[in-house]
């Protein structure tokens, strides 16, 4: 069963008294009145992370990946919880320390605390993280409306690219392995931007599963439809490099998620403030595309307006 029939044939109906779980179609619960922001978010080694050989890293990764959550709806984390499930081999001293000397750095990186958590016995490794932030308002997704410009930030694709190259499917040399496994790993989560995403945006959602995916999640109870352009999608010098050279499809590359940059919406109107802010900050911000009516059918075209196919939208949840 997908992840959104599991969701609504099983629990939507637990929160219909509940409108801070947002009928459990974003990312997170909001409770308006106490101002209070709260993502979850679990993780698996073998579906999220490849294997525990580098604790320090793993932790940095699923962290951030959760702090996303918040980002993306314009919300400052500033408390998190972590708990773990695992056994002797996986949460060995050495490791432990290794875990505990990440979170530090983490913590300083990001102005977060952690605040409590637990820990299970299991001979399969997964962690859950609760992030939260407080904040009198959030961006929402399905807040979108027709004619709005469609941006993302940062570079899209080098997350999975570094999954390949970890699990030697991509080989690449010495530097651009180490560029693309830190992407995976360490990925670029633009804090910097959440509370200035108010001045502009009306709709956002971080990349976890895929652009495509995720612009579907973004406007997925509008009567909306997209056309991107697969030449404005933005990407690193090292993956232009590894698309020419290995003859790869880019589309492919920036369609498997893992990114948690910022995808948003933003009337035409908002251009200016969008480039100064992209600017002040040092935050590579791109139109990539726009919204449509539902009368017109979603499309993903190149410069010269060639309609390109896509098998795979991105990472499905599947039970």
């Amino acid at each position: 069963m997908h992840e959104f029939g599991l969701i609504r044939d099983y629990f939507s109906n637990l929160t219909k008294n509940n409108k801070s779980a947002l009928n459990l179609n974003d990312d997170v619960f909001f409770d308006k009145k106490k101002e209070l922001v709260i993502s979850v978010d679990a993780y698996n080694q073998g579906i999220h992370f490849p294997n525990f050989n580098n604790p320090d890293l793993v932790i940095k990764k699923i962290l951030r990946s959760s702090l996303s959550d918040l980002i993306c709806k314009g919300v400052k984390p500033k408390y998190y919880f972590i708990s773990g499930s695992g056994n002797k081999k996986t949460f060995t001293k050495k490791n432990l320390k290794k875990i505990s000397n990440s979170l530090l750095e983490e913590q300083k990186k990001y102005d977060i605390k952690l605040c409590g958590g637990d820990t299970t016995f299991s001979n399969k490794l997964n962690f859950t993280i609760i992030s939260l932030g407080f904040s009198k308002k959030i961006v929402y997704r399905n807040n979108t409306r027709v004619n709005n410009e469609i941006y993302v930030t940062g570079n899209l694709g080098n997350s999975f690219v570094g999954l390949q190259v970890l699990k030697k499917k991509i080989k690449v040399n010495r530097k651009d392995y180490n560029f693309f496994v830190n992407e995976f790993y360490k990925p670029n989560i633009q804090i910097k931007l959440a509370e200035k995403l108010f001045k502009f945006s009306n709709s956002s959602i971080d990349i976890s599963d895929g652009l495509f995916d995720d612009l579907e999640k973004l406007i997925n109870k509008q009567k909306l439809s997209y056309h991107v352009n697969i030449d404005k999608i933005p990407i690193s010098r090292p993956l232009q490099s590894i698309i020419k050279q290995s003859k790869i499809n880019k589309i492919k590359l920036v369609s498997n998620g893992d990114d948690y940059q910022i995808l948003f919406t933003a009337n035409k109107n908002k251009s200016r403030i969008i480039q100064k802010i992209s600017n002040k900050l040092g935050i590579k911000i791109t139109k990539i595309g726009k919204i449509l009516p539902s009368t017109q059918k979603s499309q993903i075209i190149d410069k010269k307006g060639n309609i390109i196919g896509l098998k795979n939208k991105g990472y499905i949840h599947q039970f």
